[in-house]
């Protein structure tokens, strides 16, 4: 890829956030989109928080990262500016991540968007995506944590090429 965004929208944990942030520096993601509800590394003080830094160990320190209210103003924004926009869900038009062929993508911008660990991404959310990736379930659970599942998709993205 020649440059890998996330975008978190509405996530409400304060690990999750920490979780990616540490996912994202291991990966090499250029950037965080924290949209809605999703906790800032920092509080209205500027102090960083225990929570997410106790998971992200240092990398809401080093990965960058941008607040924005609205997620869809946000892709919109993106998809202005050449990014490809992959949003990680379970729904009747997703393909499983694993179909995705990198290499199409090796010299794109990409925004990778992930939900809130209830209710997923918004159907509006989906619409703004070019492609929806999901990862099969073999299991009675219908679903991943949503920092674990961003790892298992950024890492697809970055090194299976």
């Amino acid at each position: 890829m020649k440059e890998i965004v996330v975008v978190l929208h509405n996530i409400r944990s304060l690990h999750n956030v920490g979780s990616v942030f540490r996912t994202a520096d291991a990966a090499g993601v250029s950037k965080i989109y924290l949209c809605g509800i999703t906790p800032k590394p920092v509080d209205p003080l500027g102090n960083y928080r225990r929570e997410i830094a106790k998971v992200a160990l240092g990398a809401e320190r080093t990965v960058p990262w941008e607040y924005s209210r609205s997620t869809a103003a946000l892709l919109k924004k993106l998809r202005k500016a050449g990014y490809t926009i992959f949003a990680v869900e379970q729904s009747a038009k997703s393909v499983p991540y694993y179909a995705l062929n990198p290499k199409r993508y090796a010299r794109a911008r990409v925004a990778l968007i992930v939900g809130n660990e209830v209710e997923g991404l918004p159907a509006g959310i989906l619409h703004l995506a070019d492609k929806i990736l999901e990862i099969p379930m073999q299991g009675k659970k219908e679903s991943l944590n949503v920092s674990v599942a961003f790892g298992i998709v950024v890492f697809r993205l970055v090194y299976n090429k």
